[in-house]
């Protein structure tokens, strides 16, 4: 039983220690409507705590001038010092407290300080009710529980067991007002964290019907895109599949040409199915629609991979474009995400080079190296004039936006031919990564 008992109070001793015996700076912030207000008052209610401690100490309690003077300081300072530190501005009020009402016993016991307040001044219980009432505005709950009961036991100690003669009591009347003001500090410290929290409640809600209508729009958008983009797709590719049969005897070009015009109709359309279905996502941080394993989350079907650029450089050629492809390095498996935005890098570059330099010649390389997949598309100066279109730079900004989401970059430049390169990197794990220097080129195709 007495090992239990002294169990609990080592555990007591322990909790009280890491609440009370600290330094930790916990400063008042402005109040949302008087701003520094509150603290400008605090600071006339520590003057003035500070003045009258020196006055009652040194007149009616007979203290003498030097000790009234920092026993006044010290009471007035511990208001200013809880708009900081609220815990080590308790403990400096009950030290001065302490020492006023030895030296103010004394005084008593002698007869020289006849029916004085005691053992709190009239000045030191307002100041004591400042301090406490800063302490509770800032700390839990409990902390404030815990000075208030410790008030409670020095008080009773002091004026109950120690005692004094010919004065006028001010225990009780303290502790009441002292209990008063901590209810009220925990009230408006809970009061202000309800609050804080409904405000982030609000916070939150907001961001879910920002998200709500994010999603409505992108759907809208689907529904825009598959009305005025699915039927045009569908109709050029029936067409060119019901074309050579209107022909008595079609040449062999003009089916080839036929036929891969509906070829790429139809991979279009698929295309657009897999945009669409991210458009449709509800998961935004999912922007290729891949999914989390197991999740049933990824498109039915594949994202192009780097398997497919040379079906991509074949359909690039047949439009007209004089296209070479060359690989370094032995081919190794990398996230999808990073396959994906390798094809559509080079893709995007491919179709950059047939409308801003038709008639060049175009190297694509794509190098395999321990940190990761190197890309480097390159055209020759076209062969003719290009009218500008709208929309340059898109396709760039893209480019960068798929590398730098996958710890990667993407930098284009012209060459010192006439022509242009696109060069990308992007991490092995679609991580970032220190980046290798450039390999050396095989070659800049001149016009």
């Amino acid at each position: 039983m007495l090992a239990a008992t002294a169990d609990l109070a080592r555990r007591w001793l322990g909790v009280l220690r890491a609440d009370l015996w600290t330094l930790r700076a916990d400063p008042l912030p402005p109040s949302l409507w008087l701003r520094w207000f509150p603290h400008g008052l605090l600071c006339l209610v520590a003057f003035g705590v500070s003045f009258g401690a020196v006055a009652q100490l040194g007149s009616d309690g007979g203290v003498g001038a030097q000790l009234s003077l920092l026993i006044g300081l010290a009471q007035g300072g511990a208001v200013l010092l809880a708009l900081w530190r609220p815990v080590p501005a308790w403990w400096l009020s009950m030290a001065a407290m302490l020492v006023g009402a030895v030296e103010v016993r004394r005084r008593l016991l002698a007869g020289g300080a006849h029916a004085f307040t005691w053992p709190w001044s009239s000045a030191g219980i307002v100041g004591l009710l400042a301090v406490l009432l800063l302490l509770a505005l800032r700390v839990p709950t409990r902390v404030s529980a815990e000075a208030l009961a410790l008030t409670a036991l020095l008080t009773y100690a002091v004026q109950g067991l120690w005692g004094a003669a010919d004065y006028t009591p001010t225990g009780v009347l303290t502790l009441i007002l002292s209990t008063v003001v901590v209810v009220l500090g925990t009230a408006l410290r809970g009061r202000r964290e309800a609050r804080a929290e409904l405000v982030e409640q609000t916070t939150l809600t907001a961001e879910e019907r920002a998200r709500r209508t994010l999603l409505e729009e992108r759907s809208r958008i689907a529904r825009e895109l598959h009305d005025v983009v699915a039927h045009h797709m569908s109709v050029i590719s029936i067409q060119a599949q019901v074309a050579p049969h209107l022909v008595e005897r079609p040449s062999p070009e003009l089916v080839e040409n036929l036929e891969g015009i509906r070829h790429n109709a139809l991979e279009a359309l698929t295309e657009l199915r897999r945009v669409l279905g991210v458009l449709r996502s509800e998961n935004p941080e999912d922007p290729y629609g891949l999914g989390n394993p197991g999740t049933g989350a990824a498109p039915d079907a594949p994202q192009p991979t780097l398997d497919r650029l040379d079906a991509l450089i074949e359909n690039t050629r047949a439009a007209g474009l004089d296209v070479t492809a060359g690989v370094k390095g032995r081919a190794r498996p990398y996230p999808p995400g990073v396959e994906l935005s390798a094809y559509r890098i080079v893709q995007e570059a491919l179709s950059n080079a047939l409308r801003h330099a038709p008639g060049s010649e175009v190297r694509v390389e794509v190098a395999h190296q321990p940190a990761g997949l190197r890309l480097a598309v390159t055209n020759s100066r076209p062969d003719r004039p290009v009218p500008p279109s709208a929309g340059a730079g898109h396709g760039l900004l893209g480019m960068r936006e798929r590398a730098a989401m996958l710890g990667g970059t993407v930098t284009a430049a012209r060459t010192p031919a006439g022509g242009f390169t696109v060069s990308a990197f992007l991490p092995r794990d679609g991580t970032p990564a220190a980046l290798p220097p450039d390999p050396a080129p095989t070659g800049d195709p001149t016009p």
